[in-house]
């Protein structure tokens, strides 16, 4: 065995060598990747030629080919959306999309995938060419947790976001395209664009910008039927709907008036329309993917397949149709300027969203009653969801109302462990109550002569029949309220969204003539809402939702179950020594508001583990609910009446 021995020079030496060599090297950047051409406001030369076949209802696969025309050979780009329009964020379904092969003159043409910029693709036009051909195939997902069904055997939604290349370099609004679809035989369909002809099961349309394709996407189906909202009106509005069963597309008289209400009182509020005709697309299904989505001359609506046969029970949330409506004003007509971008594959800025979506949750809210789509109690019932929702949120002690409109970019709407302190799209519907703040106020001020219904005329209802964005800024807004009324209008909104509070802003409650109570039965909404969501509510007294199965689907922040050690994910196996049901955790809790009750008991699984917990809690059953001030005006009734 041999010992080594170092010197002290020898350490030294080793010493310098190696400040040395840190001194001298460092690692080396590999340079940036060549920038892709800036888009620019000019006409790309020739029309896009868009096919998509959607026939594959077995394996639910869109096969696309798009033909481009080019002017000459050399590098060129081309780029997949990336930016989702009435998403808020760059959340395209890229990962589906496979199959991808670019051709020119009949010959395959490598193509490379940006490193950085991953939606763009790049390759080289050979000389002589005219135009390319790209065809790939877009995978729809095959099971909920892949992505949102968009194909069932007796409907489908294109959404040309997903079907389509356009080259770089170029503004979408400038850039024309023809699209085609060819659907399953017999299916009929709804869609924005405009019909140019049909030859069996292809349908072509008439040529139209990238733009506004993307705008107008399809909902078609097996049973498919179209409805006039507006008989007689040079401008049509249709409501076109798809099934999962023939039945469901029976529509009582009474039914399709509240439907035509609902255009009529739109237009009696905002004095105008942005729209050469208007399609609502409504999908009655549980097979479908659900979804809410705005666009310019329509919008996508998925609902319960029995969303009219079993009218009476289908009430909550039946709001969507006139939140939806409302964007073609707000958010599409209107639009941020920060928001408004001339590609779908540069970055929006949602700065504003607490106008975009928080005033059109507001009037969406207001128009479902207005119309008859949820009657005055059932949106009272509804706005006091959302106020209690919002004045226990706890996260509004360390996040403002301004930050949560980064939440699509940042989140993505993934699910979060713990909303009520991360919190969440929050703009919406505390902006709703932004807005229900603002109206009162109006309405106070000047004795009821005016209300935000002027400022919605004033805003929205300008440039009639015009559908080409008209932008605005955080001053825009505030001066058109002084229009109405004059007042510290930036001092108001500034300090609602971009303060914190322990408290949501309920001012508008309070002046419509209401307050928030809480009380041991819940309103029909609540039980509705319930109902829809299988889950059980018992956020405002122990701080839990708990889901099927007894599973916590949310536990609240700093709540009684919070402090117990709960945490969502975990489930409930038995309360007070009885095996879990739902009536037996309300029972248990009910109990809590008599002076001797014991605590309630939980034994929690969580994996492989059991646990018992006891919930310090004493106050019985809450549940939200809005109460009449007596002596006081009613102003919310005056909000939720019938514009005549």
């Amino acid at each position: 065995m041999k010992t080594l021995f170092f010197t002290a020079s020898a350490v030294a030496l080793s010493l310098s060598l190696s400040s040395a060599f840190a001194q001298e090297r460092v690692p080396v950047q590999a340079p940036p990747t060549p920038p892709i051409a800036a888009a620019q406001d000019v006409a790309y030369p020739g029309v896009l030629k868009l096919s998509v076949d959607a026939t594959d209802l077995d394996r639910k696969i869109f096969q696309v080919r798009e033909t481009i025309p080019v002017a000459k050979s050399g590098p060129m780009t081309i780029l997949y959306p990336q930016w989702v329009p009435g998403g808020h964020s760059p959340r395209n379904d890229l990962d589906k999309l496979a199959g991808l092969v670019i051709t020119a003159n009949g010959k395959t043409l490598p193509w490379t995938r940006d490193p950085v910029a991953v939606h763009a693709f790049h390759f080289d036009v050979p000389d002589g060419a005219t135009e390319v051909q790209v065809s790939f195939q877009f995978l729809t997902p095959v099971k909920s947790d892949v992505g949102r069904i968009l194909v069932t055997d007796d409907m489908l939604n294109v959404q040309w976001l997903q079907l389509g290349f356009y080259p770089a370099g170029y503004y979408t609004r400038r850039i024309q395209v023809e699209p085609t679809v060819k659907l399953p035989e017999g299916w009929g369909f709804g869609t924005a664009l405009e019909k140019a002809s049909t030859a069996g099961q292809t349908t072509t349309f008439k040529t139209t910008t990238f733009e506004t394709l993307v705008d107008s996407p399809m909902f078609a189906g097996r049973y498919y039927k179209q409805v006039d909202l507006d008989p007689g009106a040079a401008v049509p509005v249709r409501l076109n709907i798809v099934a999962d069963k023939p039945e469901y597309l029976e529509i009582k008289p009474e039914q399709l008036q509240i439907h035509r209400n609902l255009v009529q009182q739109a237009y009696k509020l905002y004095g105008a329309h942005h729209y050469d005709h208007y399609d609502f697309l409504l999908a009655l299904t549980d097979k479908m993917g659900g979804i809410g989505l705005e666009h310019h001359r329509s919008s996508e609506n998925g609902v319960v397949p029995k969303y009219f046969t079993d009218w009476d029970k289908t009430f909550v949330g039946r709001d969507l149709l006139a939140h939806e409506y409302t964007h073609s004003w707000n958010g599409k007509f209107r639009r941020a300027a920060d928001l408004y971008t001339p590609t779908l594959n540069e970055p929006m800025r949602d700065s504003l969203m607490w106008v975009y979506e928080g005033q059109t949750q507001y009037w969406g809210n207001v128009l479902a009653a207005r119309s008859g789509l949820q009657t005055k109690q059932q949106g009272l019932e509804s706005l006091a969801a959302t106020a209690a929702l919002y004045d226990t949120r706890a996260g509004r002690n360390w996040r403002n109302v301004l930050d949560t409109t980064n939440d699509p970019i940042i989140a993505n709407r993934k699910p979060a462990s713990w909303t009520s302190w991360q919190r969440s799209e929050d703009y919406y519907s505390e902006g709703q109550l932004i807005w229900l703040d603002a109206d009162t106020l109006i309405r106070e001020k000047t004795g009821g002569k005016k209300s935000l219904d002027d400022f919605a005329k004033a805003f929205f209802g300008v440039e009639n029949g015009s559908y080409v964005p008209l932008t605005y800024d955080f001053d825009t807004v505030v001066q058109t309220l002084n229009g109405v009324v004059p007042y510290d209008w930036a001092s108001f909104l500034k300090t609602r969204v971009e303060g914190l509070s322990e408290r949501a802003p309920l001012d508008g409650l309070t002046r419509g003539g209401y307050k928030l109570v809480y009380t041991d039965t819940p309103t029909d909404f609540f039980k509705a809402a319930e109902t829809k969501g299988k889950i059980v509510n018992l956020s405002y007294s122990l701080g839990i939702t708990v889901g099927a199965g007894g599973v916590l689907s949310a536990v609240n922040w700093d709540t009684p179950a919070f402090k117990a050690g709960l945490t969502a994910g975990e489930t409930i196996v038995a309360v007070n020594g009885t095996a879990y049901s739902d009536d037996g955790v309300k029972d248990a809790v009910k109990a809590t508001a008599k002076a001797d009750a014991p605590l309630v008991e939980l034994l929690i699984k969580d994996g492989e583990r059991y646990r018992t917990v006891k919930i310090d809690y004493h106050g019985g059953l809450k549940y939200p609910r809005l109460e009449r001030i007596e002596g006081t005006p009613a102003r919310l009734d005056d909000i939720y009446a019938p514009k005549k």
